[in-house]
C-alpha cells in the first residue's frame, strides 16, 4: 500500500492545478479516493459528521454483498443452458458458460454508466461520483441473460442521466438508478424482457457450447411466475425457488446467495433491517389473505404466501434495492410502513396484472415517488407529538 501512495504522489502534481494532466484531474481523484481512503476532511461549513467509512467503502461492502448473486448467477445460467439442451450440467462447465455470458453485459454496463459518469465530472469540474459502483453491477443481474448489448447500453445511458446525473448526481436521484434501466427495457423492448424460452435461458450453441435446442419446450424455460400469470401449474418447487436453478434474471434466482449478501449489509450495517423485515411482512400478509380469498382461476392468487416471497426478484428487491439509502425512507418508522407499503404492492400487482407477473420493480419505484411524503409525515407527527407533550408541562 505504501509503494501504490507514493506512486499516486508522484503523479498527483500532474493532475493538479496547472498540471499537464489538469483536464483529467476528476478521473484521478476517483481511482485515488477507490483504492485508498483519501486524507482529506470535508470543506463545507457547519455541522459535518466524521466517520472512519466513506461512501466508496459502503458501495464496496454492497459490491462485496453481491458476489454470492454474481457467482450462483453465472452457474444457472450456464446449468439451464445445458440443461435445456439436453447435456448433463457440469459445474465447471456451467459456471464457464454463465461467466462468459454475463461478462460482456457487466463490461458494457460500467463502461457506458462510468464513462457518462466522468464526462459529467469533468464538464461540472467536480469530483466523480461512486453510486454507480453498485448500480453497474445491479444492472445485469436484474435483467435477463438473453438482453442485447445495445440495448442495455441504451438502458443504462438512460438511467444514469434522466434518473441520477439530471437530479443532480449521486444522492440527489429520487428513483432507484438500476430500476429505471430495467423499466426503460420493460417498456420499451416488452418482448425482450418478458416471455419463456427466448428470455430467461441462453438457448444457442454459444462459445463452443453444443446443444440441441430445436426440439426445448418454451415452457420449460418460463419463470415460476410466467407459469402462474399463464394460469398453469407450477412445476417448480419451494427447494426450488430457494436454491435457485430455475430460469430467471441472472443474480435473483437464489434465495440462499441473496440471504448470504443480506447477512453483511446487515453486519456491516450498510442496510436497514427495518426497512428489509417490513418488505417481507407486507408481502406475506397480502398474499395469506390472496389466499384466504381463494380465488378461481388465478393461478398467482393461490401460489402459497412464502412461495411469494422466494419467487421472482422479491428477495433480491428486498435486501438490494428497497434498502437503498438515497431513494427509501430516512426516517426510522418511515422505513416500517416504506417497507411494507414495496412489499404489499410486489404481490398486488403480481396477482392482479397478469400482463407483468413479477411486480417488485414497479413495486419499489411506486414507493420512491412516496418515500420523502412518509418521512413528511412521520415528522410532523413528531412534532405535533412533542408540541402537545410540551404544551400539557
Amino acid at each position: 500500500m505504501s509503494a501504490l501512495r507514493n506512486y499516486l504522489d508522484k503523479i498527483k502534481p500532474s493532475f493538479e492545478e496547472g498540471g499537464k494532466l489538469h483536464a483529467l484531474r476528476s478521473v484521478f481523484e476517483g481511482f485515488e479516493t477507490f483504492m485508498l481512503v483519501p486524507n482529506d476532511t470535508a470543506k463545507a461549513r457547519g455541522a459535518q459528521i466524521h466517520d472512519a467509512i466513506d461512501s466508496k467503502r459502503i458501495m464496496s461492502f454492497v459490491d462485496i454483498a453481491l458476489i454470492p448473486c454474481l457467482l450462483f448467477g453465472m452457474y444457472n445460467v450456464g446449468y439451464q443452458h445445458f440443461l435445456l439442451g439436453g447435456t448433463a450440467p457440469e459445474f465447471w462447465s456451467s459456471l464457464w458458460f454463465g461467466f462468459l455470458a454475463l461478462l460482456p453485459k457487466i463490461v458494457v454496463s460500467y463502461v457506458v454508466g462510468l464513462g457518462i459518469e466522468f464526462t459529467v465530472a469533468q464538464w461540472k469540474h467536480e469530483e466523480i461520483q461512486e453510486g454507480y459502483l453498485v448500480t453497474g453491477l445491479i444492472i445485469p443481474l436484474i435483467i435477463p441473460i438473453t438482453t442485447p448489448l445495445w440495448m442495455l447500453a441504451l438502458a443504462v445511458a438512460f438511467a444514469v442521466i434522466f434518473a441520477k446525473e439530471i437530479f443532480g448526481g449521486t444522492g440527489m436521484n429520487i428513483f432507484n438508478v438500476a430500476l429505471v434501466a430495467r423499466a426503460f427495457l420493460f417498456f420499451s423492448y416488452p418482448t425482450k424482457m418478458t416471455g419463456d424460452l427466448n428470455t430467461w435461458v441462453k438457448a444457442d450453441s454459444a462459445f463452443g457450447f453444443g446443444g440441441d435446442f430445436t426440439g426445448a419446450d418454451a415452457l420449460s424455460g418460463a419463470t415460476p411466475l410466467g407459469e402462474a400469470a399463464a394460469n398453469s401449474d407450477i412445476t417448480y418447487s419451494f427447494a426450488d425457488s430457494v436454491i435457485g436453478l430455475i430460469p430467471g434474471s441472472v443474480g435473483e434466482t437464489s434465495v440462499i446467495a441473496i440471504a448470504l449478501g443480506a447477512l453483511l449489509l446487515l453486519w456491516t450495517g450498510v442496510a436497514n433491517w427495518r426497512t428489509m423485515l417490513s418488505v417481507f411482512v407486507g408481502g406475506a400478509v397480502v398474499a395469506m389473505i390472496f389466499n384466504a380469498a381463494g380465488l378461481e382461476g388465478n393461478a398467482a392468487a393461490n401460489i402459497p404466501w412464502y412461495e411469494h416471497l422466494t419467487f421472482g426478484g422479491f428477495c433480491f428487491g428486498a435486501v438490494f434495492m428497497a434498502t437503498d439509502p438515497v431513494t427509501s425512507a430516512r426516517t426510522s418508522t418511515g422505513k416500517y410502513f416504506y417497507g411494507f407499503f414495496i412489499g404489499a404492492m410486489a404481490i398486488l400487482i403480481r396477482v392482479l396484472n397478469p400482463g407483468y407477473p413479477e411486480g417488485m420493480m414497479l413495486a419499489i419505484l411506486l414507493m420512491n415517488c412516496f418515500a420523502p411524503l412518509i418521512d413528511w409525515l412521520v415528522v410532523n407527527k413528531n412534532i405535533t407529538r412533542r408540541a402537545k407533550r410540551l404544551s400539557a408541562k
